[in-house]
């Protein structure tokens, strides 16, 4: 999660686009991915023919499909908005699952999650009035609307996710990361990947650190961990998120858009009595 903190700050280093950066991620982080599955014997033919039918690997390339387009949304709110506030915003996920569920699958929504989404939204409503940039200018509805965006994306992808539960996580992953790389290479013709070297090395440490390492840690141990441990370990990733867009650039946070921040992150992730997706990815 601490990992994931930091995600905004090496997309903005790396000066490259957000379709660009998507790429990259998806390209080296999908192929470590697939290698680590390699190395566990989980792509053998015969592995593959027992644990991924026809129907899991038209899931996943739909679930890919959404996801990738999650990165990109988010990536390109980070300079419209700043790296906090698209992080914030980006966890109302939890609730816009759990709204979705209901819609498609007709999963019953409770009473305390109303009241959740209702403050939740008017959280995001507080960061929209009172956020400031580095410039101290108003921040930017874009911003604002691609980070929702974004969530809602990456909760259809949840979805999905929770419908290919029986499959290894590394595999699903890898699979979705491999479906963004073939989607997005085209878009390389108008926003290609950065020129100089610096910009490459932050996208290479995106892909193996801040996806494939990060992915081989969290689904490690994501089932050695009591739930509500989860729950609490995921504030870290808004949280230093947070820090570091105040500490490397110099986000200033306003009284407004301060108790916006605490509304989002109070609704969205207190611990659920009920179990629906119990992790947050990036």
């Amino acid at each position: 999660m601490t990992l994931s903190g930091t995600i905004g700050a090496v997309v903005l280093e790396s000066g490259a686009e957000a379709t660009a950066v998507a790429f990259a991620r998806c390209l080296v982080g999908g192929l470590l991915l697939a290698l680590w599955c390699a190395a566990r014997g989980w792509l053998r033919p015969a592995a593959l023919r027992a644990g991924l039918t026809r129907r899991d690997l038209a899931l996943a390339v739909l679930g890919g499909v959404l996801l990738v387009g999650n990165w990109v949304l988010l990536f390109a709110s980070y300079s419209l908005s700043s790296i906090s506030i698209s992080t914030v915003i980006y966890h109302t996920q939890p609730l816009l699952l759990v709204g979705l569920a209901a819609v498609l699958l007709r999963e019953k929504i409770t009473g305390s999650h109303l009241v959740r989404a209702l403050i939740a939204f008017a959280g995001v409503a507080l960061i929209s009035l009172g956020a400031q940039g580095s410039s101290g200018k108003p921040v930017g509805i874009a911003g604002i609307a691609l980070a929702l965006a974004a969530a809602v994306l990456y909760a259809g992808a949840s979805l999905i996710a929770k419908q290919l539960a029986h499959l290894r996580p590394h595999l699903l992953a890898a699979i979705q990361c491999s479906v963004g790389a073939v989607l997005l290479a085209p878009a390389l013709a108008v926003t290609p990947l950065p020129s100089d070297t610096g910009g490459l090395l932050w996208l290479l440490l995106l892909g193996t650190v801040h996806t494939a390492v990060l992915y081989v840690l969290m689904y490690a141990s994501i089932g050695k961990l009591p739930t509500g441990t989860v729950a609490l370990v995921s504030y870290l990733y808004p949280v230093v998120a947070v820090v570091v867009d105040v500490l490397a650039y110099g986000h200033r946070i306003t009284l407004v858009e301060g108790i916006g921040m605490l509304a989002v992150l109070g609704a969205a992730m207190a611990p659920r009595r009920r179990g629906g997706v119990g992790r947050t990815q990036s």
